[in-house]
């Protein structure tokens, strides 16, 4: 009995290497660390605090956070949006493409080339809503260890990249403007170094926010709205500020 037992033991070890997200993406306290850093800095938005979710690849919530010192010292409702953003960032992105979530603004409205997109993979409410108040952003979230779902089509969700390029998850980040979102869950993929980047939709061929809307319509069909003129220079910066890595 006892034999059968260690065997069963190695056999899951075994697997859950192998599978390529056992202990890669960051820790609920490594996650928040660098949240509560990058919060402080200018992103280009209302400098609130936030909420950030990372999900694996098979869109699994590994961990949920908050910047403040508290749940309620940021929006309660951007909890879930966070783990769309997630979610989202995750289910559309490739080995070989990433996109971020704000990439799918354009494109998801009537008319664009994935036109009813948000409308499919619908959170499950019975996750995003479920067990005690109390364990919301710890390391005992509720949500954290079951597949959240949920498609959200503005800035702030980003794919997850190892130095080797292997598409480990995402990360959603949300408690501001969606631009500041974006810049936020930027900073904080680069300070993870998870950013690892194959290729996207931007004009610097990776997954950053893309401003080109002019009277309603995006030329690349991939650009999102800008929310204020700080967030837009600092999304513009970061190939010099916060440039995506090669992979080794």
């Amino acid at each position: 009995m006892r034999s059968k037992l260690i065997l069963s033991f190695i056999v899951t070890l075994l697997f859950a290497v192998s599978s390529g997200y056992a202990g890669e993406l960051p820790t609920s306290s490594e996650l928040q660390k660098v949240l509560k850093e990058v919060v402080k800095e200018k992103n280009g938005g209302f400098s609130l605090n936030m909420w950030a979710t990372i999900v694996d690849r098979d869109g699994v919530v590994k961990a949920v956070v908050f910047s403040g010192g508290d749940r309620g010292d940021q929006w309660p409702g951007s909890r879930v949006i966070s783990a769309q953003k997630a979610n989202t960032a995750n289910a559309f992105s490739l080995p070989g493409l990433s996109l971020s979530t704000a990439n799918l603004f354009s494109a998801v409205q009537p008319g664009g080339s994935l036109y009813g997109l948000q409308h499919s993979n619908p959170v499950d409410t019975n996750v995003a809503y479920c067990g005690s108040s109390k364990k919301i952003g710890t390391k005992k979230d509720p949500m954290v260890g079951k597949k959240i779902g949920g498609v959200n089509v503005f800035g702030g969700g980003l794919a997850l990249y190892n130095e080797k390029g292997e598409l480990l998850g995402a990360i959603g980040v949300s408690g501001d403007s969606s631009c500041a979102d974006h810049n936020i869950a930027w900073k904080v993929r680069h300070k993870l170094k998870m950013d690892y980047i194959p290729a996207g939709v931007s004009p610097n061929k990776d997954d950053n926010i893309v401003n080109d809307i002019v009277d309603g319509i995006s030329s690349s069909g991939w650009g999102h709205p800008v929310c204020s003129p700080d967030a837009a220079d600092i999304a513009k910066g970061f190939s010099k500020t916060h440039p995506v890595r090669s992979k080794k």
